[in-house]
Formats: structure tokens, C-alpha cells, sequence
């Protein structure tokens, strides 16, 4: 039996059953693909696919289903993924340009991403630890108050407004010297590191104006520390339970994972080392996590600091799920930078 045959083999096998979610026998093979080959070499190449652990029947019939392992090889020997229409790249564009804050985004990425797969789709928000200063805005709004408005790189933006002792009125002058400091100190800064830095760089403002200065950079502090809890979001948990005989005994165990999102956040900073446009697939047993070990999770990396995915049944459309997961933090990450 050639490898290249056996492979043939299981890649029908994997689609019907993704399909059907019916094991598949070598009848079904041979009429619904075209293999080239016998009833018999086809029984033979599945005997020897179960002798290898890639299949096995789930009861005495005849037909077969793929294992965790017979998942792994379809997935690795995907040449390449499969990219999405144009029609389908478009919508994925408009639905996504309408957002108006990274909370919008956030949102319409779940929704979209669980539409697209028919999965549990999950994003974690931009990584504080990894967000840098994009820019700090001071805008009067009286004689003693002021906002002031932190923007980073990763879209997330933060308004304070402070109460000043000193009279605002008429120091448009010293507001935009204070603006200039510490924007000239902290854009392009790591947000953890910002505040510190800042703390220093006010040290020699005009005494008139420190206690202003002082207010300022308390307020980014206070910001920082109010944001330092990582976030996610999911959608499409719904979807678990169309798909409830995938999960026969284990949906409970699965919807408990999802809700700890402490587990989805070491997934994703698991893969945050990933080079740009990889897409990573944890199959069944592969994932570390208890709950999730009937599941398969896609995950990629979008912009400097965050994750999005999917997690669904280990009969996923796969080719589907890695395409989608692609584009999708394509968008996003082409989002955040403009």
C-alpha cells in the first residue's frame, strides 16, 4: 500500500465523517470519491489506517472514524490553507470596519469567527504587558478640570479626568507643555513601564505646575492598574450543543473549561511566541487541559498582543477553521495598526 494512497484514504474518511459525523465505510468511500482503486485495495488501506491507529470503529460496524491521530496527519499534511473568497474576505472587511472602539471590535470579532466555523470562537484582548504608548491627549474641559486620554498601540484607549488646584483658564501654554512632556517621554514606551518613567520626567516642571503634572501621571497609573486584569470573550458556546453527540459524556466538562478563562488565557499565551500568519492546532489529548482534551482548539496570534481562535469538536472543519482564523486576525491586526 502506497503512503500517498493511505493518505488519499483517510482525507476522504476525515471529510465524510466532518460532513456526516456517520462512520464511514468503503462503500460510502467509493461512491463519494474518486480513489481509483478496488472495494477490496480500499478495505485493505482502512485495516492498515486502524493498524496504525489513524481510525477505528466506534461500534461492530463496518464503517471507521478518524482517531486524534488520524486528525493530526490530516492536519499536517495540509499543504497549504485554503484562503477564503474574495466575497468572503470583503464581508469579513466591512463587517469589521464598522467597529468604533476595540470593545466594537472585540465583539464583532467573536460574532463573526463563530459564524464562519459553526465553533466556539474566542478572543483575548490586546496584552497590557506587551502594549506600548501610542499617544497621551490633555484637554481642558474648565477652569480646574482636565481629561486626559491614554491611547495605545494595541487600540485600547482610557479617559480620566482630574481635578486641578490650579486655574486652567488661560495656561493653554502650560497644557501644551505639559502634553509635549510626556508624550516626548512615554510614546513608544511599554505601558507597565510608562508611569515610572513619567514620575521622573516631572520632576522639573515649574513649580506652578507640578501639582497639575502630578495629577496627570496618577491618573495613568490609576489606568494602568484598573486594565491589569487579562480579558477575553467568546461566542458561539451554542454551537457545543447542536454538535451534543460529539460530546457524548463530556459537553459538561468542556462548557466548565470555557467558563475558566484563566485556562483559555495560558492557551493563548501559549502561542504567543507565534510567527506572524501561523495558525496552531491542538487536537483531542494534545491540549494540556483536562476539560478540553475532547476538543480541538485553532489559535493564532493578530497585532503585537493578542490571541483569537476557536475550540470545537475534534470533527471540525479544519481546513475551514485554520482559513478563517487567519483571515479574520488579519483584519484585526490591520485594524488596530491604522
Amino acid at each position: 500500500m502506497s503512503d500517498e494512497r493511505r493518505l488519499d484514504v483517510l482525507r476522504a474518511i476525515v471529510q465524510d465523517f466532518v460532513r456526516t459525523s456517520e462512520p464511514v465505510g468503503s462503500r460510502a468511500l467509493l461512491e463519494r470519491h474518486s480513489l481509483g482503486v478496488s472495494a477490496a485495495t480500499v478495505r485493505n488501506d482502512m485495516a492498515a489506517l486502524e493498524e496504525d491507529g489513524l481510525i477505528m470503529a466506534p461500534h461492530t460496524s463496518a464503517g471507521r472514524v478518524p482517531t486524534d491521530a488520524g486528525y493530526r496527519l490530516f492536519v499536517d499534511r495540509l499543504s497549504t490553507i485554503k484562503p477564503l473568497s474574495g466575497a468572503e474576505k470583503a464581508a469579513i472587511r466591512r463587517f469589521l470596519a464598522g467597529a468604533v472602539d476595540l470593545d466594537d471590535i472585540v465583539a464583532r470579532t467573536v460574532r463573526l469567527l463563530s459564524s464562519l466555523t459553526n465553533q466556539v470562537a474566542v478572543m483575548q484582548y490586546p496584552s497590557l504587558t506587551q502594549s506600548t504608548v501610542r499617544h497621551i491627549e490633555l484637554v481642558p474641559i474648565g477652569a480646574n478640570r482636565l481629561m486626559v486620554v491614554l491611547i495605545v498601540n494595541t487600540g485600547r484607549v482610557e479617559q480620566r479626568v482630574i481635578e486641578t488646584a490650579q486655574d486652567l483658564t488661560d495656561a493653554h501654554e502650560a497644557v501644551a507643555h505639559l502634553r509635549a512632556l510626556v508624550n516626548g517621554t512615554a510614546v513608544g514606551q511599554a505601558l507597565t513601564a510608562a508611569p515610572a518613567l513619567l514620575s521622573r520626567a516631572i520632576t522639573g516642571v515649574d513649580p506652578e505646575h507640578a501639582d497639575t503634572a502630578e495629577a496627570v501621571v496618577a491618573s495613568l497609573q490609576d489606568a494602568l492598574a484598573e486594565q491589569t486584569e487579562e480579558r477575553l470573550v467568546m461566542a458561539g458556546t451554542a454551537n457545543l450543543a447542536r454538535g451534543s453527540n460529539d460530546f457524548p459524556t463530556s459537553l459538561g466538562e468542556v462548557l466548565q473549561a470555557l467558563e475558566e478563562h484563566v485556562v483559555l488565557l495560558k492557551l493563548m499565551g501559549s502561542r504567543a511566541t507565534m510567527d506572524d500568519d501561523a495558525v496552531a492546532v491542538s487536537i483531542g489529548a494534545e491540549n494540556a487541559f483536562e476539560g478540553l482534551r475532547t476538543t480541538s482548539v485553532v489559535t493564532t496570534t493578530y497585532g503585537p498582543a493578542g490571541g483569537l481562535g476557536v475550540v470545537g469538536p475534534t470533527r471540525m472543519d479544519y481546513p475551514v477553521a485554520m482559513a478563517s482564523v487567519r483571515a479574520v486576525a488579519h483584519y484585526v491586526s490591520t485594524i488596530l495598526e491604522n
